[in-house]
């Protein structure tokens, strides 16, 4: 198994009035549609790897600004993700941070 490690840069206007809404509950939220924007920092061999890797880029420009919007996905090696292929859609989603976030 690997880890990606993302940073969600929100540009959304899905919170109340219009606010940009980050995180939802127990989820960081993310909505294509509006402009947020997912960088991959890295995959790493293990989720504690990722997660080390949250706790320094925490401190680093652009990454500061929206500390609590880090989201690591594990994914089997060899497994495929899109067996049926895609149809081309705008999305608005929420994924549950990494353990390591404080709230």
């Amino acid at each position: 198994m690997v880890s990606l490690l993302w940073h969600i840069r929100h540009r959304n206007e899905a919170g109340a009035d219009r606010t940009t809404l980050h995180v939802d509950g127990e989820s960081v939220f993310i909505s294509e549609q509006d402009g947020d924007d997912a960088k991959l920092l890295g995959v790493y061999s293990s989720r504690a790897k990722a997660e080390e890797r949250i706790h320094q880029a925490r401190l680093l420009p652009g990454f500061a600004d929206e500390p609590e919007c880090f989201v690591i996905d594990d994914y089997m090696l060899d497994d495929d993700e899109w067996p049926d292929g895609f149809q081309t859609e705008f999305l608005s989603v929420r994924v549950t941070p990494p353990h390591s976030s404080p709230r």
